[in-house]
């Protein structure tokens, strides 16, 4: 992904107002984020901890999506699996994250869901630059870049029920 700043991140978002895009907080460190190894840019607001927020490169334009997470607890046994990058973590370490639809869909209420890694690495998990809490990730027969694609086609996937 493409080094992205603050006023790119603040145009790109399709599901809420131009005000809500104005007032949400972006990442501080934007210079010092490991571009080349994102397929896209996931932060966690750390004024509103049930709000998360999206931004991707699609068809040459960049898209971002604004997500919230109930706040709810799991136990320190409960294992879930990211519907991205396909990989599990112990507890919280997946959320189901929901986005209100784009256009006229999302101003009626209508919202889509989807499990995704709480603290939105899926890219670095992928890569292996960053490991789950339980130390590591299942062993797939997929190479990196087939483990990349199909995480950028599964975000692919969840975009277009969010603009569509």
């Amino acid at each position: 992904m493409r080094s992205l700043s603050e006023q790119d991140i603040r145009a790109s978002f399709v599901n809420c107002s131009k005000g809500e895009a104005r007032r949400l907080t972006t990442p501080r460190n934007l210079d010092e984020l490991p571009w080349d190894d994102l397929d896209f840019l996931g932060w966690r607001d750390p004024g509103a901890p049930d709000r998360s927020h999206l931004v991707t490169e699609r068809d040459g334009a960049l898209v971002g999506i604004a997500l919230r997470r109930p706040a709810s607890r799991h136990g320190f046994l409960h294992r879930s699996m990211c519907s991205l990058c396909l990989t599990t973590h112990p507890g919280g370490g997946v959320s189901l994250m929901t986005a209100r639809k784009a256009g006229a869909a999302g101003r009626e209420g209508n919202s889509v869901g989807v499990y995704i890694c709480t603290d939105l690495a899926c890219s670095l998990y992928v890569r292996g630059k960053r490991l789950p809490p339980s130390g590591t990730r299942l062993e797939e027969t997929l190479t990196v870049a087939e483990q990349i694609a199909r995480t950028v086609h599964n975000l692919s996937a969840f975009l277009d029920r969010v603009t569509g």
